[in-house]
């Protein structure tokens, strides 16, 4: 398989992926020149993808994608799975990743079938479930005092090491072409046509991200008329990108979403960027408003974690605005309840 070479947002400058670069020394961040579509290991793949697409009962012209039915339990599958092939393909003998937990499952789990020795942190107050989901899939589990960028910076330290494998959901950005199929899923389970808006909740964008270069390599290659407005959601009480987007400085605190409680995402230029070329907006929820979503959505019989449900939330409170009207709006649930049954 011919592997694209990374290069750097800032400088131009070109990288072999076999250096197992993950940053340019400009300090720029990495993307793949032009499309590209990841090709399926036989070998590690666990049936990711393909997940079903539902009405809602409760939101009118809503359709819900069931990327909590995943096999780990979550749409981050659909990058690891990329990036555990690479690794085998590269025959790098450890990993490491940092996450708040469904990034950091999902690794164990495919890396572990990729028979890679894969070490994972997260910080200290990740849920239980998702820390004896991680050990039970064999990896070496490391839970960081402090911040969730505290918990970035000591994997980052672990990757510069020789030989080390930085399987970042965030910095790879292999990842973010695998979660592409997102994108790609929402335009052929709609009759090969692409929906009037997609709501994502939002921490380091990878979904989003994924999101947009699915959406624009469609409408490049004359298969969609259109970019969906990409509607960016994200906690009240961890909200960066919505401050920068509307200019109102907000607190970055704690929130039930603990999935998308990311203070300084390293994309966030990019993410704001995404949403701007879609003609969409990025929108705040509280987490009373993130509770009541999920107890409605467990209504429908949906149950997932809290970070799940705040794009049910932007549609049930208006948050998401105008971008309802059309009744014509996908919403994806993320992450499975049972990685987070409090709350």
């Amino acid at each position: 398989m011919s592997l694209p070479p990374l290069q750097c947002r800032s400088c131009g400058r070109e990288f072999d992926v076999a250096e197992l670069v993950w940053r340019c020394p400009c300090g720029g961040l990495l993307d793949i020149a032009g499309p590209w579509q990841p090709v399926e290991d036989s070998s590690i793949t666990l049936g990711e993808g393909n997940t079903p697409m539902i009405p809602s009962q409760s939101l009118p012209g809503v359709r819900f994608k069931l990327e909590f039915l995943s096999p780990t339990g979550s749409f981050k599958d659909r990058g690891a799975v990329v990036l555990a092939a690479l690794a085998a393909q590269l025959r790098v003998g450890r990993a490491v990743v940092d996450s708040s937990g469904n990034a950091g499952t999902a690794a164990a789990a495919y890396f572990a079938r990729a028979r890679i020795a894969c070490e994972v942190l997260v910080p200290a107050s990740t849920s239980p479930e998702k820390l004896a989901q991680i050990r039970a899939h064999g990896a070496t589990l490391t839970k960081v005092a402090g911040s969730r960028a505290d918990t970035a910076a000591a994997a980052m330290e672990i990757a510069d090491q020789p030989g080390v494998f930085y399987a970042s959901h965030v910095y790879h950005p292999y990842f973010m072409h695998g979660v592409k199929s997102y994108g790609y899923e929402i335009w052929q389970q709609s009759g090969r046509s692409l929906p009037s808006a997609v709501l994502v909740p939002v921490g380091n964008g990878t979904l989003l991200l994924g999101c947009y270069l699915a959406f624009t390599e469609l409408v490049a290659a004359g298969l969609a008329e259109r970019i969906p407005a990409i509607v960016a959601v994200q906690a009240a009480g961890c909200a960066p990108l919505a401050s920068a987007w509307d200019g109102v400085d907000r607190t970055l605190g704690q929130t039930v979403a603990e999935g998308i409680a990311i203070t300084a995402p390293p994309r966030a230029e990019q993410i704001l960027g995404a949403v701007r070329a879609s003609r969409g907006m990025i929108v705040t929820v509280e987490d009373d408003a993130i509770r009541a979503g999920r107890e409605a959505l467990a209504h429908e019989g949906l149950f997932v974690e809290p970070t799940a449900a705040v794009c049910y939330a932007a549609a049930a409170t208006g948050a998401a605005g105008r971008f309802l009207a059309n009744g014509d709006v996908v919403i994806p649930l993320c992450g499975a309840g049972l990685k987070h049954p409090g709350d």
